[in-house]
C-alpha cells in the first residue's frame, strides 16, 4: 500500500508529541494500514472466534452466533467509537493511561495503567495458551503434543520468546508480520466460510435466529444448566466480547504511526468494523455447516474441530488449520507490542514502583523499548506457569483469570472514556481532535459504553465464574490501599503545564540519542 505521509504530517506528529512533553524516541514508521492491521491482528477472529466458538452454541444454540455475535460486537463497537474520539486528540503510546491522567486525574490514570497492564499481560497468556490448545487439537498428534500442562507451558514460553524477538528488532519487523496477518485473516476466513457452505450437509438458515437451550450436559457443560434463556443469551455474548477486543493496540502504537491523529482513530474503527462483519460471516457459516446441532452442542469445546473433521476433506482442512495457526501466532506477537508500549509509557512517567528508568529505555539501534518488551514477555510466561499449576476445586485458575482479564481490559477502557466524557468541552479538553463525532453523539456512545461495561461485568462473573468478582474486587482494593499509602505521594503522572516546558532540553537530548531528526 502506498505511503502518502508528508514532512508536514511528521512535523505535526512531533508538535503534538512535544506538546504533551515527550520525545520522539520510538520509530514513527507505521502507515495507516499498519495501524489498522495491528489491531485487526490482535482482535483476530481466527483466534477468539475459533477457540471460544462453543460459547455461542453451548448457551442458546444457533442464535448465539447469528444474533449474539451482532449484539456483542455492538457493545464492543461503542467502546471503539468513544476510544477513537479520545485517541485522535491525544495520540500517545500507552494512550489509555494518558487519557485517564490528563482528562481525569493522577489516580484515574494510574489505575487505568494497572488495569490495562494486568489485562494485557494476562490476555497475552490467554491468547498463547489458546494457541497451544489449538495446536494440540490440530497438528499436535504429529508431534506427540497432547496439550498437557507442562507441554503447554513449554510451547507458550517458546512462542512468546519468538514473538518478543520480532518486537525487539524493530517496529518494521512487527508491522511486516501484522500486515501479512491481516491479509491471511481475510483469505483464511474466506476459504473457511466458502468451504463450510459448500460442504455443509444441508443449509438451514433458520438456525441463525432459533433459540435452543443447550446449557448443562446437553451443551457439553460449556455453561451450567439454566432455564433462563435471557441469562443464557447474555452468556453467549462472551464469544464476541472476548474476540472483539485488543483494538487499543492502535492507540498504544500512536507514537510509531504516521499522521497519528488521523490514522489511529481510523485504525481502531476499521479494525472493529471489519472484524465484526467478517467474524459474523465466519461464525454463521460454521453454525450452518454443523451436521447435527444437538450432537455438536454435546461436544462442548471440541465442536469446531469435530465439525471440520466431519465435513471437510483432509487436505483442505489442514490448509485452513495452518492459516488459523499462523494468525494466532501473530495475534500473540501484536499483543506483545501493545503490552510493551503500555509498560514503556507508564514507566516513562515513573509509574512503576521500581525499574521505571530501565523500562522506559529505548534502543538507539532498534528504536524499540527493549526492556519493556522482555519484561512483558517474562511476566506472561510466569503468569502461564502459575495459571496452569494452581487448581481450585480441580479447576485451573486459568479459567478464572481469563474472565478476569475481560473485566480488567474493559474497565481500563471505561475509566478514561468516562473521564473524557466529563472533560469534553471543558478546560481539560476544549477541542476535539481531527477525527470527531458531534458532542451529543460522542457522549451518547460513551454512556452506551458504560452500560456495556455493566453487561460485561455481569456475564464475566456469572456462574460458574463467581470467583472472578473476588479477583477483580481484590485487585481494586489492593490498588486503593497502595495508592493511599504510597503512590499518591510519589506518582506525579504525565507532564503538564510548566513541567512540559521544563522538559524541552531533555526532549531534544533524548531525540539526539536515538538519531531522531526533527
Amino acid at each position: 500500500m502506498a505511503d502518502h505521509s508528508t514532512d508536514k504530517d511528521h512535523s505535526e506528529d512531533l508538535k503534538i508529541l512535544h506538546g504533551m512533553g515527550y520525545a520522539q524516541e520510538l520509530s514513527r514508521s507505521m502507515s495507516k494500514f499498519s495501524n489498522f492491521a495491528i489491531s485487526f491482528s490482535i482482535i483476530c477472529i481466527l483466534s477468539g472466534g475459533i477457540n471460544s466458538f462453543a460459547q455461542a452454541i453451548g448457551s442458546v444454540g444457533g442464535a448465539g452466533a447469528g444474533i449474539g455475535w451482532i449484539v456483542g460486537c455492538v457493545l464492543s463497537g461503542m467502546f471503539a467509537l468513544s476510544m477513537a474520539q479520545v485517541a485522535s486528540a491525544f495520540p500517545t503510546a500507552g494512550g489509555l493511561y494518558h487519557w485517564g491522567s490528563i482528562l481525569g486525574n493522577r489516580f484515574w490514570g494510574w489505575l487505568t495503567a494497572w488495569l490495562n497492564l494486568l489485562g494485557l499481560i494476562t490476555v497475552l497468556g490467554a491468547i498463547n495458551i489458546g494457541t497451544a490448545y489449538y495446536f494440540a487439537g490440530t497438528f499436535g498428534g504429529m508431534f506427540g503434543f497432547t496439550g498437557t500442562d507442562m507441554q503447554v507451558v513449554v510451547f507458550v514460553a517458546a512462542i512468546t520468546i519468538i514473538q518478543a524477538i520480532f518486537n525487539h528488532v524493530g517496529i518494521k519487523a512487527t508491522t511486516f508480520l501484522t500486515d501479512i496477518s491481516g491479509w491471511i485473516i481475510f483469505a483464511t476466513t474466506a476459504v473457511l466460510v466458502l468451504a463450510c457452505l459448500f460442504y455443509a450437509p444441508a443449509i438451514d438458515i433458520s438456525r441463525l435466529w432459533t433459540f435452543h437451550n443447550y446449557s448443562g450436559e446437553v451443551g457439553g457443560n460449556v455453561f451450567p444448566q439454566s432455564e433462563n434463556m435471557g441469562y443464557l443469551f447474555l452468556l453467549c455474548l462472551l464469544l464476541p466480547v472476548y474476540t472483539i477486543t485488543g483494538y487499543d493496540a492502535s492507540a498504544h502504537t500512536s507514537e510509531e504511526t504516521k499522521n497519528a491523529a488521523h490514522s489511529v482513530p481510523k485504525g481502531i474503527i476499521n479494525a472493529v468494523i471489519w472484524s465484526s462483519l467478517v467474524g459474523w460471516l465466519m461464525v454463521c457459516a460454521i453454525t450452518l455447516a454443523i451436521p447435527d446441532l444437538g450432537v455438536a452442542a454435546g461436544q462442548g469445546w471440541g465442536m469446531f474441530y469435530a465439525t471440520m473433521d466431519a465435513i471437510l476433506p483432509a487436505g483442505l482442512k489442514n490448509v485452513i488449520y495452518l492459516g488459523i495457526l499462523i494468525t494466532q501466532l501473530i495475534c500473540g506477537l501484536a499483543t506483545v507490542t501493545s503490552a510493551s508500549r503500555m509498560l514503556f509509557a507508564f514507566s516513562r512517567d515513573d509509574g512503576m514502583p521500581v525499574g521505571s528508568k530501565a523500562l522506559a529505555t529505548v534502543s538507539a539501534k532498534y528504536r524499540t523499548p527493549v526492556n519493556a518488551i522482555w519484561t512483558a514477555t517474562v511476566l506472561c510466561i510466569l503468569y502461564v506457569i502459575l495459571a496452569l499449576s494452581i487448581k481450585l476445586d480441580g479447576t485451573s485458575i486459568y479459567v478464572i483469570v481469563v474472565n478476569s482479564t475481560l473485566v480488567f481490559l474493559f474497565l481500563s477502557f471505561t475509566v478514561p472514556l468516562v473521564a473524557g466524557m466529563l472533560a469534553f468541552g471543558g478546560p481539560k479538553w476544549p477541542q476535539p481532535g481531527p477525527w470527531a463525532m458531534s458532542a451529543g453523539v460522542y457522549k451518547l456512545v460513551t454512556v452506551l459504553s458504560i452500560v456495556g461495561m455493566a453487561v460485561i461485568l455481569f456475564i464475566a462473573i456469572a456462574p460458574p465464574n463467581e470467583r472472578v468478582l473476588y479477583v477483580v474486587a481484590g485487585f481494586i482494593a489492593l490498588a486503593l490501599i497502595l495508592w493511599v499509602a504510597v503512590e499518591n505521594r510519589r506518582f506525579e503522572g504525565p507532564p503538564t503545564g510548566e513541567r512540559i516546558a521544563a522538559r524541552k532540553a531533555a526532549i531534544a537530548a533524548a531525540e539526539r540519542a536515538v538519531g531522531e531528526k526533527g
